[in-house]
């Protein structure tokens, strides 16, 4: 639900900030949450070896870096719902890169709930007129929100082999440290202190909402799904962020909803319950 309202508030932010200054931003707002919570909850962040400190950094710019240099890339141009379009495309990477490297098993019912669920996603979001996206031209902010899909796909597996060593909190507020010293540098270069003196009261609304609630609340329980059920498993609830984008959308600006919302909801749910099924059973 978080991640379906990042859409929009990326969307806005995007026509205000250009991306390295926006990423950056979203992220020094994650990294002071996270670090007072990992200090409340966990006493603070654990010490960390050599090793993981590469573990962290490459985390920190697959997830943190390219991803939302590509998301904020691509929301100038390409509007909400089509991102998420192209997002929910995420489950099918991460469970054959799953698969490849950690020898996730690919059932029968893992692949049908994969399908079925970005079937009713792309069902929702084009209004029950999915074959509207071949007619179009794939722009190059499509291919840079294809580049989140990457991005997240490779942060959800480096994350699974990651947390065998750090709890998701830790692996979440690191990953999110790197991935904001990353971007520090090229936000200066857009003019960072220039755009921060003008920016609306409500793009400040939005990136808190960013850096909070699409940020820390969203990467942790994200993370802890992925250390608990797997990545593939875990990845199959991202078909959810382009329904509650409509949702939210319906709610806060008054869009319409149709039957083929309705019935994309129940194509993802059904499809979760797939993909989930099995290993329930067996619990």
């Amino acid at each position: 639900m978080f991640w379906g309202g990042t859409f929009t508030a990326g969307r806005i932010v995007s026509q205000h900030l250009p991306p390295f200054s926006a990423a950056f931003l979203r992220f020094f707002i994650a990294t002071l949450c996270l670090v007072y919570l990992v200090r409340k909850l966990e006493g603070g962040l654990p010490s960390i070896n050599p090793g993981q400190v590469i573990q962290v950094v490459i985390l920190g710019m697959a997830g943190v870096f390219a991803y939302n240099v590509f998301f904020f890339t691509g929301l100038q141009t390409v509007e909400a719902g089509r991102a998420a379009v192209i997002v929910a495309t995420n489950p099918i990477f991460i469970a054959l890169l799953a698969a490849l490297l950690f020898k996730e098993s690919l059932g029968i019912f893992k692949i049908m709930g994969i399908l079925l669920s970005v079937s009713g996603a792309i069902l929702a979001i084009t209004r029950g007129h999915p074959f509207h996206l071949l007619s179009e031209v794939v722009s190059m902010g499509d291919l840079a929100i294809a580049g989140c899909v990457l991005s997240w796909a490779a942060y959800s597996i480096l994350g699974k082999y990651s947390m065998s060593r750090l709890s998701p909190q830790a692996a979440v507020t690191y990953s999110c440290i790197a991935g904001t010293v990353a971007l520090f540098v090229p936000a200066m270069g857009e003019g960072l202190l220039t755009f921060i003196r003008t920016i609306p009261l409500v793009v400040w609304v939005c990136l808190v909402y960013l850096g909070y609630f699409g940020t820390v609340l969203g990467f942790t329980w994200y993370y802890q799904a992925v250390k608990s059920i797997g990545p593939s498993r875990a990845s199959i609830f991202i078909n959810f962020v382009p329904l509650f984008a409509i949702v939210i959308g319906f709610v806060l600006l008054g869009e319409s909803v149709d039957l083929s919302l309705i019935i994309g909801a129940l194509m993802v749910s059904s499809g979760v319950y797939l993909a989930n099924r099995v290993r329930s059973a067996k619990a």
